[in-house]
């Protein structure tokens, strides 16, 4: 699986479903600036790069949500703006859904 980090919360990933339903990926796609995107991409598959332990193995390709360019999955942008990157398309779906007082927590422990 190419993610790093997950909503679990059900009512917040249950908002963030009815934002993508409603044609939230592309919407919030055009509000961002596309090389800060590409950088956000980047970066979340250098940090999935240095977090893997099975190198041997089939690696994950992509960014946040696994693809290279644009947006494919709002949860996926939301829940990596949470654990502190510097996601232009979380923030956007941060601010739209007001998850100013979200409690992140780290479990692994």
């Amino acid at each position: 699986m190419p993610t790093l980090y997950w909503l679990v919360d059900p009512e917040l990933h249950g908002a963030v479903s009815r934002v993508e339903g409603d044609g939230g990926v592309h919407r919030f796609e055009v509000l961002v600036n596309a090389d800060e995107l590409q950088r956000t991409h980047d970066e979340y598959a250098r940090r999935r790069r240095a977090a893997t332990v099975r190198t041997d193995l089939v690696q994950p390709v992509g960014g946040v949500g696994g693809t290279r360019v644009g947006v494919k999955c709002l949860h996926a942008h939301l829940a990596n703006y949470l654990v502190g990157a510097d996601d232009p398309v979380g923030a956007v779906v941060a601010s739209a859904l007001d998850v100013s007082g979200l409690v992140v927590e780290d479990v692994r422990g």
